[in-house]
C-alpha cells in the first residue's frame, strides 16, 4: 500500500512540480476523507494540482467556475419533466463527479455555497424529497484569492468548518519554475498522465487510515491545543469538536502518507495549523486569517509534547 502512495505523490510531482509539502497536504486531505481550501494567487497550479490527482487516481474530474449569477441547481443538478413517461427526471449536475475544483469559491452568493454543505458533509445531494449519493472516493479542492475582495462574498463559519484542511501552495523556488518555461506545458504533462492506483484503492486507503494507531497521550495533546483555543483571550470562538476530529484523523493520515501505522506528535504539530487556523473567530476579525495561523501557532508553542 506504501509502494502506491509512493507512485501516487511521484505521478503529481511530473506536473504539480517543486511543492512536495502542498502534495502532501492533499493526499492527507484526500486519505481521511475530507475536503481542501486552497487560498492563494492566481497562476501557483491549484487548477493542474486539482486534475493531476484526478488522473493519477484514475477518476473523474470537473471544474466549477464560482459567479455571482451561479445557482445551486447549476451545481447540484435539476428535476425536468419527463411528458413521455409523466414523471420527473434527475440530472445531476457537475457535483457527481470524484474530484471537484470548487474555483473561487467566494465569487458566488451564500445561497450557493451553502448548497455545497450536504454535499461536502454527508457525500450526498437533495433534490425534491430524493436523496443521490455521490461517487466515492469525493473530495471538493476549493481555491479563493486572498487579496481580492470586491465582488466577493466571505465563506460563513459553518461552510469554513466543512473544509479538513486549508492550505497554501505559494511561488516555485526558481530553479522549479524555470523547469516550467524549459519542460513541457503542464496541458502536455497532464496529457501524458497515466493512472497509477484506482479509486477503488483510494477508499481502501481511507479504510486503513482509521486502522491508525493514535495513543491517549497524543488524544490528549489535541484536546489540550483544542481547549486552549476555547479559552484564549482574543477568540470569540475556538475549534469545534468536528475541529478536534479532524486534527486527529489528519494525524492518522498524515502517518499512512508517512508510511506508518501509528501517530507521532509531530503529526498533531504539522497539521494543527492548516486543520485548525480556518475554524476559529478571532474578537478583532479585522486582522484576518493571519491572526488565526498566529493564535494556533502560539498555542501548539505553549502545550507541552507528550514523550
Amino acid at each position: 500500500m506504501t509502494d502506491n502512495i509512493d507512485l501516487l505523490i511521484n505521478s503529481i510531482e511530473k506536473v504539480f512540480m517543486g511543492k512536495p509539502e502542498a502534495v502532501k497536504s492533499t493526499l492527507v486531505g484526500l486519505f481521511a476523507n475530507g475536503h481542501i481550501l486552497i487560498e492563494d494567487v492566481p497562476g501557483v497550479g491549484k487548477t493542474t494540482l486539482a486534475r493531476a490527482l484526478a488522473r493519477s487516481i484514475d477518476c473523474s474530474f470537473r471544474r466549477i467556475q464560482f459567479t455571482p449569477d451561479l445557482l445551486p441547481s447549476d451545481i447540484l443538478g435539476v428535476s425536468i419533466y419527463n411528458s413521455s413517461s409523466s414523471e420527473f427526471v434527475f440530472k445531476p449536475g457537475p457535483i457527481f463527479t470524484n474530484v471537484v475544483l470548487a474555483d473561487e469559491i467566494n465569487r458566488t452568493t451564500p445561497r450557493t455555497q451553502s448548497s455545497l454543505l450536504e454535499a461536502m458533509n454527508d457525500f450526498q445531494v437533495s433534490i425534491d424529497g430524493s436523496t443521490h449519493p455521490l461517487p466515492g472516493p469525493f473530495i471538493v479542492l476549493a481555491t479563493q484569492n486572498p487579496f481580492e475582495y470586491e465582488g466577493t462574498y466571505p465563506l460563513p463559519e459553518s461552510q469554513l468548518d466543512r473544509f479538513f484542511l486549508k492550505i497554501k501552495i505559494g511561488y516555485p523556488v526558481p530553479e522549479d519554475e524555470k523547469r516550467l518555461f524549459n519542460g513541457l506545458t503542464a496541458e502536455d504533462r497532464l496529457a501524458a498522465l497515466r493512472p497509477v492506483i484506482t479509486g477503488r484503492e483510494v477508499i481502501r486507503i481511507q479504510e486503513r487510515v482509521r486502522e491508525v494507531k493514535v495513543d491517549d497521550s497524543l488524544v490528549d495533546y489535541a484536546m489540550k491545543i483544542v481547549r486552549r483555543s476555547r479559552e484564549h483571550e482574543d477568540l470569540a470562538v475556538g475549534v469545534s469538536p468536528r475541529g478536534f476530529l479532524a486534527l486527529v484523523r489528519g494525524a492518522q493520515a498524515l502517518a499512512v502518507v508517512s508510511k506508518r501505522d501509528y501517530c507521532l506528535p509531530d503529526d498533531i504539530k504539522t497539521l494543527a495549523v492548516p486543520v485548525l487556523s480556518h475554524r476559529i473567530i478571532s474578537k478583532r476579525r479585522h486582522e484576518g486569517a493571519t491572526r488565526g495561523v498566529e493564535i494556533i501557532e502560539e498555542i501548539v508553542n505553549a502545550v507541552e509534547v507528550p514523550v
